[in-house]
């Protein structure tokens, strides 16, 4: 039987996990996993759980919303590759962009199946300015603080529409920053109002969606780089928000790039999230892919897919 830590985040989505926790401990345990449930307390206890107390364990299972994931991921990355164990995920967020990128279910009780039955799929992780991590995206720009700055009790009894409502209030104050992007396949300089680094299908609070068609693997070892100009025009801000959406890259404004590496240099510094957190402010930043950095438990008929 193989020995499961469930980190508990118990801030996360309307405290949910007071409804399914019993049932999501009887799947796990019926799934052949003898489950420890810990609940996190303050800021940084789950990245502290997972890099303390996960070697003991076989699998890292956390229970919350994307911040909640990338957090057990980054502390699992602070212990060498052979000590890292496996990990699930059972969303219990509002926007849960992981979860949709990763094919799982938004019923704990299903993902709990997963996380104790499923197969470890080998994803691909984000290193950030060579000490921090992200496990599907960092960003500036546009709309990227809304995550982060938008109220909790909004998101707890809104659920998405409290980010949608947030960033309409942003629309009339979007801001652009001149920068140099030095990536594999060459050098880009110019004015943007956003940009993703991301290793997903899904981000933004799903306001974005990519697909295989687009080149997006998990575990290709490559990011798809999201960049979105600044318009010369008021009149032309409508059709590139609409190419953005369609995931049209052919116009003169959206564009999409496939690169191990990037860097970003910027006049002054300006505000970046990860995994839809506070990111900081840096008038330099430099992502790298780590592939197949960490084995996540995913559906198995999504794992023959990917």
């Amino acid at each position: 039987m193989k020995k499961l830590l469930l980190i508990v985040n118990p801030n996360a989505g309307r405290a949910g996990y007071r409804d399914c926790l019993s049932d999501v401990l009887y799947t796990i345990d019926r799934g052949g996993c003898r489950p420890t449930v810990v609940f996190s307390r303050a800021s940084g206890d789950i990245r502290r759980l997972a890099a303390e107390d996960g070697p003991a364990y076989d699998r890292v299972v956390c229970m919350g919303g994307d911040g909640t994931l990338s957090e057990a991921v980054t502390g699992l990355m602070g212990l060498a590759p052979g000590d890292r164990p496996e990990l699930g995920y059972i969303p219990m967020g509002t926007s849960n962009d992981c979860a949709t990128n990763l094919g799982l279910s938004r019923d704990p009780v299903y993902a709990a199946y997963t996380a104790a039955c499923g197969s470890p799929l080998p994803l691909d992780v984000g290193r950030f300015n060579g000490t921090e991590y992200f496990t599907y995206v960092a960003a500036f720009g546009a709309f990227t603080e809304v995550s982060y700055e938008t109220p909790q009790d909004q998101k707890n009894s809104l659920g998405w529409l409290a980010y949608a409502l947030d960033a309409l209030n942003r629309v009339p104050n979007l801001t652009h920053r001149i920068c140099r992007i030095e990536y594999d396949g060459g050098v880009l300089e110019d004015d943007y109002i956003f940009c993703a680094v991301a290793n997903a299908t899904r981000f933004g609070g799903g306001i974005f969606h990519l697909s295989s068609s687009h080149g997006v693997s998990l575990s290709d070892g490559l990011f798809e780089v999201m960049l979105i100009r600044t318009p010369e025009t008021i009149l032309e801000l409508g059709p590139t928000i609409s190419d953005a959406l369609s995931n049209n890259f052919t116009g003169e404004f959206v564009s999409l790039l496939h690169t191990k590496n990037v860097r970003f240099t910027f006049h002054d510094p300006v505000s970046w999230t990860r995994d839809g957190e506070d990111g900081g402010k840096h008038r330099e930043v430099v992502c790298e892919n780590l592939p197949h950095a960490i084995r996540v438990m995913v559906r198995d008929d999504f794992a023959q897919g990917v």
